[in-house]
């Protein structure tokens, strides 16, 4: 899965000639031109939701994690599959908003449903949707679940049943409100929580900023194995910075496009763009922040992957646990008795909004799979679902539920790159029709029957309201 990631983020970076970096300004001016509807969320909405998704517990526990098993080179990895994967995130998020579809007065796609109407394959599709079912509902939210037990029992003793009962009534309260309700929430919590970490870790940075040039020196040698403590775990550097990067901004995983779908917007690589963007906030501003107070403050260990139970760098103890209690080290280490604290509040705001975004992903997937029936038994058994392995998420070890969370990854990376491979031509018709429409100085619409482009019914359907008005 990590060469497959790596692989198609570099060909899809290469086919659209670098739009990550070509078409950077488009991203930023996108997020805050978008609108909401009746039917969908304005683009900053849309943006929010996807972001409370990637924003969680991989980026506190995720890259601490990173970094005691793969060293500090990981985090270089993890800088190149975000790079790289932002050219995946705009793919998978344009096709999303080409093959989306109005469904009980809301806007509805991703993956199962650009993989039907592009592909062609039903079954494809509904393979698909049952996977990203079983690991958002399942597998999934349990480890965001249990970082916030984890991290609010380490910082301030809260026994970890009374953390499970209140995250599961207040979760409740919001998925029972729908997606227009999760989007007003993240629309508000995800900046706040965001800003507020890279704050810290700014602070942290400037108060040891004399460790700059040695930091990012170790980050690099490490990378490639110059370092001589960790030259010989390059492997394991690039395996975990990849895989603990994929986890955290979820590029090529599918679960950004259900968000995108959502948005309200003139031509589908507008959504692209904005989603794109979304992998850069993640991983290069808050994965960033997190290894950055790590490794300024000496707050980790790595272990020797060849000698279990030893390490080539022990500088926490053997009895810390790789993950938030590095980072809860680390602020602690410059911040006494608050650094503990507070990265459990921000686990806390970061893996809750993250369930929050899991429940609409897969509210969708569940509206793929019984379209034309009536859905109610189906949605309230997801959140009796999602409730329920939120709960013994807290309360479960951290490494079943971190097992839990790979297996769901890895289920639904492999099943939509694949389709994304298989649905390059339209995703580059429509990057082309963007640009051409940029050059002519217009604000881009979309004709899916223009480019060729077949099944894209809500598009169709649009461009002809839009003739008729214009007569």
């Amino acid at each position: 899965m990590i060469v497959f990631c790596l692989g198609v983020g570099l060909l899809f970076t290469i086919l659209t000639r670098f739009v990550q970096v070509r078409l950077f300004g488009d991203m930023v001016k996108q997020i805050f031109s978008g609108k909401a509807s009746k039917a969908g969320v304005s683009s900053f909405q849309a943006l929010s939701i996807s972001l409370s998704g990637r924003v969680g517990t991989g980026n506190i526990a995720g890259t601490a994690t990173a970094i005691a098993m793969g060293g500090p080179g990981a985090v270089f990895w993890m800088w190149t599959i975000a790079f790289i994967g932002a050219a995946s995130a705009f793919v998978e998020s344009a096709l999303a908003q080409v093959y989306k579809s109005k469904q009980d007065g809301e806007y509805r796609g991703g993956p199962a449903y650009y993989i039907e109407k592009g592909i062609g394959w039903k079954w494809y599709g509904i393979v698909f949707a049952s996977a990203a079912l079983l690991a958002m509902s399942l597998l999934m939210p349990g480890l965001q679940a249990n970082a916030i037990g984890t991290g609010l029992n380490n910082a301030f003793g809260i026994n970890k049943q009374v953390i499970a009962i209140t995250l599961v009534i207040v979760i409740g309260l919001i998925i029972f409100g729908g997606v227009k309700r999760i989007a007003t929430v993240a629309q508000y919590v995800v900046p706040f929580m965001a800003v507020a970490y890279i704050l810290v870790a700014l602070g942290i940075i400037a108060m040891n900023i004399t460790e700059l040039p040695a930091v990012f020196g170790l980050i690099f040698s490490s990378a490639f194995g110059f370092d001589s403590a960790f030259g010989g775990i390059i492997g394991a550097a690039i395996a975990w910075g990849v895989k603990r990067g994929i986890f955290s901004n979820e590029a090529g995983q599918g679960t950004g496009p259900h968000a995108a779908a959502a948005a309200e917007v003139s031509h589908p690589a507008k959504q692209g763009l904005v989603q794109a963007f979304s992998i850069y906030i993640d991983t290069l501003l808050v994965c960033s922040a997190t290894a950055f107070m790590i490794l300024f403050t000496g707050s980790f260990n790595v272990v020797d992957p060849a000698n279990e139970g030893q390490f080539l760098v022990n500088n926490l103890g053997a009895g810390v646990e790789a993950g938030a209690e590095y980072t809860q080290a680390a602020v602690e280490s410059v911040l006494p008795g608050f650094g503990a604290g507070f990265v459990g509040i921000a686990l806390l705001f970061f893996a809750f909004t993250t369930i929050m975004a899991y429940y609409y992903i897969a509210e969708t997937n569940v509206a793929y799979l019984v379209r034309g029936r009536s859905n109610k038994i189906p949605m309230f058994i997801l959140k009796v679902v999602l409730l329920g392995a939120t709960y013994f998420g807290v309360v479960r070890t951290t490494q079943v539920a971190w097992n839990l969370g790979d297996i769901g990854l890895g289920l639904m990376v492999w099943l939509n790159l694949i389709a994304l491979l298989l649905l390059a031509k339209p995703a580059l018709a429509v990057l082309k029709d963007y640009d051409e429409q940029r050059k002519q100085g217009l604000d881009p619409t979309f004709n899916p029957e223009k480019l060729g482009i077949k099944n894209a019914e809500f598009w169709t359907e649009e461009y002809k309201k839009d003739d008729e008005k214009a007569s």
